[in-house]
């Protein structure tokens, strides 16, 4: 794995630290590769539950890193996508952590992420405009459908930088935090995610990010697949002697 993403596992929650701090975490093929070895392993470890995306040095990322790219070194993975992440995010939930910038493909981490916590001195961006480039690793295609459409539009065409504050206001940040908080508060959301069954976690966001394109007729059907072995996992059981014998449960993740 590349020392510019670095990995702490505690408590069911892996943190993953974007480490580029001098480029202000400036995504280049090093980091992206090394998000896709971090999460090849993680997805497999039956202790992690859920992520935090962050980045080092007070800053989570300004986007694609631009001396790379006029170099040829693309910060994509086939497959996976830009930062290794865009394309095709985890199976486990996600929670980024926003300090500084999260500018063009750094907001687009962003947007392939779960939940969302921002410092209050947090600024989002998709500035692709003003470089002859446009917002390819998911931020065209999903900002429109986290927030108003007219206001998607503006964000994306002008190419400005918007505070944590209006995003929040939208409803696309969770948690605005004072500055240098959003790493705590994001673990401390994650910890509340992890302490959960992890096979529930996994089939709750599965459906809710597949759920989108099922018609009316088929949703249910379609829910009833992933969620059924659920129902009949002995974590189901657990969870329900847990609750009948007044205890915390002990999740298999099975």
């Amino acid at each position: 794995m590349s020392d510019e993403v670095l990995v702490e596992v505690e408590g069911g929650i892996a943190v993953i630290t974007i480490n580029r701090p001098r480029a202000r975490n400036a995504v280049n093929g090093a980091v992206a590769r090394g998000v896709v070895a971090a999460l090849d392993e993680l997805e497999e470890r039956k202790d992690v539950s859920a992520y935090v995306l962050t980045g080092a040095g007070g800053t989570f990322s300004a986007g694609m890193d631009l001396k790379g790219f006029l170099t040829g070194d693309f910060p994509v993975v086939e497959g996976r996508g830009f930062g290794g992440l865009a394309e095709s995010p985890p199976k486990k939930p996600v929670v980024a952590a926003v300090e500084g910038y999260a500018l063009a493909g750094g907001f687009e981490l962003v947007l392939s992420c779960d939940i969302v916590v921002a410092s209050e001195e947090a600024k989002f961006g998709l500035p692709e405009p003003k470089r002859g480039l446009v917002a390819g690793a998911g931020g065209v295609m999903r900002l429109p459908r986290r927030i108003p459409y007219h206001i998607a539009m503006e964000m994306a065409l002008t190419g400005d930088h918007y505070p944590a504050s209006r995003l929040y206001e939208l409803g696309l940040v969770n948690r605005v935090t004072p500055a240098g908080e959003a790493l705590a508060v994001a673990k401390e959301m994650a910890a509340k995610i992890a302490a959960n069954a992890p096979l529930a976690l996994l089939a709750t966001k599965r459906v809710m990010v597949e759920s989108a394109d099922w018609s009316r007729d088929e949703m249910f059907a379609r829910q009833a697949e992933i969620i059924n072995p659920v129902f009949g996992s002995k974590d189901a059981m657990e969870g329900a002697a847990a609750f009948a014998e007044k205890r915390a449960p002990n999740w298999a993740g099975e």
